[in-house]
Order: C-alpha cells, then structure tokens, then sequence
C-alpha cells in the first residue's frame, strides 16, 4: 500500500543527510505532526493545511498525494479540506500584510518589483492571487498573500481565489493519482522545476484568457456595454 513515507520521497527525491540543522529539526517537527494528525483523516488534512499556510512549512501536495492513494474514493473530499485550510490559513500573512506589512515586504522585495506587484493587484487582484496559489512549490505564496493584505484586496475575494487555486491544484494532483498513480507526479513536478518560467508564463497567459472570455458573458453584455479594455483600445 502507497504510505506517507512513500509520497514524501515520491514527491521529494532527494536525499538529504540528517545533521543538526534548522533543516533537520524542521524536517522531524513535520514528523511529528504527521504522526500526530494522520489518523484524523481528511480533518488531518484540514489542520496540516492551515499549519501549512499560516507558519510551517509542509508537504502539503505529497501528504494529499498520499491520502489520496489510500483512498481514491475520497479524492475531492481531501482536496477541498486541503484547500479550506489553506485558505484558513492563508489569512494570517494576510492580516499581518493588512496590519502593516509594507515595510517587511519592501525588506523581501526591490522596490520596482514592489510596484509591479502593486500594479498587477490593481489591474486583477482576484487573477493575482489565484494564478500563485494555483502553483506547486517553490513558488513563493505567502509573498503575495501578505502582499494581498497590503494592498488591501477585500477578505471574501481573497479567501476565494486562494481556495480556488489551492482547490484546483490538488483536484489535479488527487486526479493524477487517481488516474495514473503516484509515481507519474514525480515526473510532473521534476520537469515544473525544471521549466517553472516558461510554465507559468503558460499558466498566466491561459488565466488571464479565461478570465477575460468570462468578462466578456458577465460585463453588462446584454446591455452591450464594451469592456473597459476594449474602450482604452478604442
């Protein structure tokens, strides 16, 4: 039977020799939490998710890959619980960005990056926060969550499109799991390191299409009323 061990080493092949290390001590704290929360079930996956999101790092993808395999027939439970905690706990960089986190994210980022990133939430901040939380590691989510609180994008639209994003992707990991077993996601996620610019550039342009087709149906369509891209172009 395909264990948790089995999805950690599946989803991160290489191997790191123990030594006393911030590393180490993490890498045996995530054990810890994962003997402790394992026997809850897709509750398990709910609280590692938030624990996730909100301060330690964990294998979130592997540990659902994981549970998934033990249980195909709960795919889309473990995938929306994995993502409701993530969006849960999503909301602590969030309110810590709200609070005042200008200055700590200046302190991450140059300041052209800082506007680019301030400018792309102005533009389309729900698109901003989905196509990131859409992504495996190592994309950097947490900087543009506490990005979203500095800005100030609204709580329900953030807590929406993290949950959509995080839902998504691991509906896609559960699916392939499912489908073609654990093992076909290693090779996924080796050629994403491998080529994660360009298959984000990809991601972003067939969002950013998407998102501009559902506009065209919802924006005041039936009163013919244009786009406001389309009347800058005009």
């Amino acid at each position: 039977m395909f264990s948790f061990t089995t999805a950690l080493v599946t989803f991160f092949p290489a191997k790191v020799p123990l030594k006393i290390s911030p590393v180490s001590v993490l890498h045996k704290l995530n054990l810890v939490m994962l003997a402790v929360l394992k026997p809850l079930g897709v509750w398990g996956v709910c609280a590692l998710a938030i624990v996730d999101s909100s301060s330690i790092p964990m294998p979130i993808d592997a540990m659902v890959i994981g549970y998934v395999s033990a249980d195909h027939a709960r795919f889309v439970v473990y995938a929306f619980m994995a993502a409701l905690g993530s969006a849960i706990g999503s909301l602590l960089p969030y309110y810590l960005g709200r609070a005042g986190g200008e200055l700590f994210l200046l302190k991450r980022i140059n300041r052209q990056r800082y506007e680019k990133l301030r400018d792309r939430f102005e533009r389309q901040e729900f698109l901003a926060i989905l196509i990131p939380a859409m992504m495996p590691p190592p994309m950097p989510v947490k900087l543009f969550e506490l990005a979203a609180g500095v800005f100030e994008m609204k709580p329900l639209w953030f807590f929406s499109a993290i949950f959509l994003g995080k839902f998504l992707r691991f509906i896609l990991w559960a699916a392939i799991t499912v489908f073609y077993g654990p093992a076909i996601v290693h090779t996924i996620t080796h050629t994403f390191h491998q080529h994660a610019e360009l298959v984000l550039a990809i991601v972003g342009i067939l969002v950013v299409a998407l998102g501009v087709y559902i506009a065209r149906k919802i924006f005041d369509r039936r009163r013919g009323t244009p786009l406001p891209i389309e009347d800058e172009i005009g």
